[in-house]
């Protein structure tokens, strides 16, 4: 099979969606903390907030993508890609990031960025593709209040 098929919508994420969710990011190595930012009660809370969205592809009623838009009101951000195996290579992670980019666009916002491990090149290469470019220069700093989050 190429390309997306013409049943496959788009809709936001729900709390009854969760388990298939985290079904969907385990079948293709997504890293996630389920006991930490990613557990049911704190995507929930995340999500109530208007400047997120997680975005899920749905197909024959089966989630087989997802992407979280957010941002800080200045620069949104995509996060959370993830394109089920079976659908892979067929042009629905540019249509998730094109429907990433449509919300933040909506929210005027006009700079959007992301960031992605160095060891996932397919995800670079995509991203890139859709006209991303990378920023030299930058160094990626965290402070977690406990490994989970």
């Amino acid at each position: 099979m190429t390309g997306v098929p013409a049943d496959l919508t788009f809709r936001s994420f729900g709390a009854a969606d969760y388990d298939e969710l985290i079904a969907l990011w385990n079948r293709v190595g997504l890293s996630h903390k389920p006991r930490g930012r990613d557990r049911r009660e704190a995507l929930v809370r995340e999500l109530k907030n208007p400047a997120s969205r997680l975005i899920l592809a749905v197909h024959r009623q089966r989630i087989v993508g997802s992407v979280l838009a957010t941002h800080d009101g200045r620069k949104g951000w995509i996060n959370r890609l993830a394109v089920d195996t079976s659908f892979q290579h067929r042009g629905l992670g540019g249509q998730l990031i094109g429907e990433a980019e449509r919300f933040l666009r909506q929210q005027g916002i006009r700079i959007i960025a992301c960031l992605i491990e160095d060891f996932n090149t397919p995800s670079l290469n995509l991203f890139v593709k859709c006209g991303y470019q990378e920023f030299k220069g930058v160094h990626y700093l965290t402070k977690k209040e406990h490994p989970e989050v």
